[in-house]
């Protein structure tokens, strides 16, 4: 089977989280070919791969936003918009609930429209000028007419994009990656599998009710804008995947059929950390944790403030953070300043590296995330028989607290930035070692019942199966 796996700001350029799904998600299946089909957000990335491409991997199609900047207009355009194309384009900018199929056939590559020159054309003005008759007449034109034209530029050029050739089209997020698996699914009649590991519109309206380059005034169009996006996917997806129970209730809460949402956990490969043995119940000082990706979302400032209340009690404590450091530099160095700042010792950033060769040395495992979908470093630090202290977001309350399973608790939810609460439970934790062998042992008892990598891939496989039946019958007969 041949499938296109379209991701977003993941895969192969960044290591960690949804990546590694990825990549264990192609490793795990070499009887399939697969093309990945990305979109990052700088073309400063074309070719820089954080991981080595399976053998299965036929090829790599990279796509990037800001590609699209840049673009020459070739000529002046004029356009003559049908009544129906002025309003799909109006909806776009002003509701959640765009005619999408009318905009797939005017901006696909088959389609009548450059978007570039779209942009540039009397037409384009005329719609954004309703628009502010209505939405944004109480916004500066100029305002309103670049904020427009910047949130429609990319996502008009990536309808340009060809659908590849496939069996199946799998994409693990909705927003542009989602956008272009349903312009996929409509140029090809071909099956469309949505995978989201966190929920993609509700991580958007995050960062844009907290982001300061948004204007208040433009929050909600952008917010919409994003469900927007989502609402095409869903529309078209043959199947809805979550990871956990309320992610599923949150995409349906967005618009996908109940009849199409589905849960498939994530899994990990047991025998990586089956040599990892219990918790020592004697051991000097107190070894912390924390595999992450050194960017914003993972809010290591709170973990940071935590470890340093931490250190006024337990000074033999120490703090790894294991993972790489180089995916926002920015935000490693106030990281960097922060520790110093705080003059806290005993932390170190240890970069990427083999975890299942570091769990062993750890007693507990830190997760400070401001959002979440299935975490991989919370299973894996389970399956290595360690507690962890994990923000109560994504499906963390699940993992370390499950769900009347009778196995009894893998660690502590503690709430979102609050460093006091975090640091008082790991201080909690670190004077009763039994108990944190024996929540150790839970975690491991969990994820070897409901998260093992080969019910996952076994999963995936049969879903690859179901959905492209029908479609590869009718291509025989």
């Amino acid at each position: 089977m041949r499938i296109c796996l379209i991701a977003e700001g993941c895969y192969p350029y960044v290591a960690g989280g949804v990546s590694s799904w990825v990549q264990m998600l192609i490793q795990g299946m070499p009887e399939h070919t697969f093309i990945i089909y990305t979109i990052g957000a700088n073309e400063s990335q074309r070719g820089q791969f954080k991981y080595t491409l399976p053998s299965n991997v036929e090829h790599v199609e990279e796509n990037f936003l800001d590609q699209y900047m840049d673009a020459k207009i070739r000529k002046p355009a004029r356009y003559d918009l049908q009544s129906k194309e002025h309003e799909a384009l109006l909806d776009l900018i002003t509701t959640s609930k765009p005619n999408w199929n009318t905009l797939f056939d005017m901006f696909s590559c088959n389609g009548p429209y450059q978007a570039n020159e779209f942009l540039a054309s009397d037409a384009f003005l005329d719609v954004v000028m309703d628009a502010c008759q209505d939405t944004f007449r109480m916004t500066p034109f100029n305002q309103a007419f670049w904020t427009i034209r910047s949130m429609l530029l990319p996502v008009l050029n990536i309808l340009r994009c060809p659908a590849p050739e496939a069996d199946v089209y799998h994409t693990v997020s909705t927003g542009y990656a989602g956008l272009l698996g349903a312009l996929f699914q409509k140029q090809t009649g071909k099956p469309l599998i949505i995978t989201e590991h966190g929920i993609y519109s509700r991580e958007r309206e995050e960062e844009i009710l907290k982001a300061a380059w948004v204007d208040i005034y433009f929050k909600k169009t952008w917010i919409d804008f994003f469900l927007g996006m989502a609402g095409a996917a869903y529309g078209r997806a043959t199947t809805v995947v979550s990871l956990f129970q309320h992610a599923r209730d949150l995409q349906m809460e967005y618009g996908a059929d109940a009849n199409r949402c589905r849960v498939i956990p994530n899994g990990i490969k047991l025998q990586r950390f089956e040599d990892i043995g219990p918790l020592p119940l004697e051991r000097k000082g107190l070894v912390i944790g924390a595999v992450i990706r050194v960017v914003p979302i993972k809010d290591l400032k709170t973990m940071i403030n935590a470890f340093a209340l931490v250190l006024e009690r337990r000074p033999d404590a120490v703090l790894y953070m294991i993972g790489p450091t180089d995916e926002n530099p920015e935000y490693y160095q106030e990281c960097l300043e922060l520790i110093e700042n705080l003059h806290i010792r005993n932390i170190a950033f240890v970069g990427r590296v083999d975890v299942a060769q570091w769990y062993g040395k750890l007693d507990l495992m830190l997760l400070s995330s401001i959002s979440e979908g299935q975490p991989l470093a919370v299973l894996e630090a389970m399956a290595s028989r360690r507690p962890v202290v994990a923000t109560d977001v994504g499906s963390c309350r699940e993992l370390l607290e499950g769900v009347d399973d009778g196995i009894g608790p893998a660690g502590i939810i503690v709430p979102v930035m609050s460093p006091n609460i975090m640091s008082q439970t790991i201080l909690q934790l670190a004077e009763d070692r039994l108990l944190m062998r024996q929540m150790g042992e839970n975690g491991h008892a969990r994820v070897s019942h409901y998260y093992r990598e080969e019910d996952f891939l076994t999963t995936y496989r049969q879903l690859y199966r179901e959905v492209s039946g029908p479609w590869r019958e009718s291509d025989s007969n």
